[in-house]
C-alpha cells in the first residue's frame, strides 16, 4: 500500500457513516467508457449463452438443482 493510499484510508476513517457510504458509492462508479465496455462484454456473454442453450450445447439446470449442486460441492470441500 502506498503512503498516499494509507493517507486516504486514514482520512476516510474520520468521515461519519453517511459520508463513508457516499464515498464508497462514488468509488464503485465507473466512467461511461468503462460502463460501455462492461455492457458490451455482458451482451456478448448473454448472446453466447443463449446460443449454447438454443443449439443444445449446454443443458439448462433448474435453480433448485443448481443450489443442490453448489451445496454438495461446498460440503465436500469442508471435509
Amino acid at each position: 500500500m502506498t503512503s498516499k493510499l494509507a493517507d486516504y484510508i486514514e482520512a476516510g476513517k474520520a468521515l461519519d457513516a453517511d459520508e463513508r457510504e457516499i464515498a464508497a458509492l462514488a468509488l464503485q462508479q465507473v466512467d461511461e467508457t468503462e460502463q460501455a465496455e462492461i455492457d458490451a462484454a455482458w451482451a456478448e456473454t448473454i448472446d453466447r449463452r443463449l446460443d449454447e442453450l438454443k443449439s443444445g450445447t449446454v443443458t439448462p439446470v433448474s435453480g433448485r438443482e443448481t443450489i443442490a449442486i453448489a451445496r454438495a460441492r461446498s460440503a465436500a470441500r469442508r471435509k
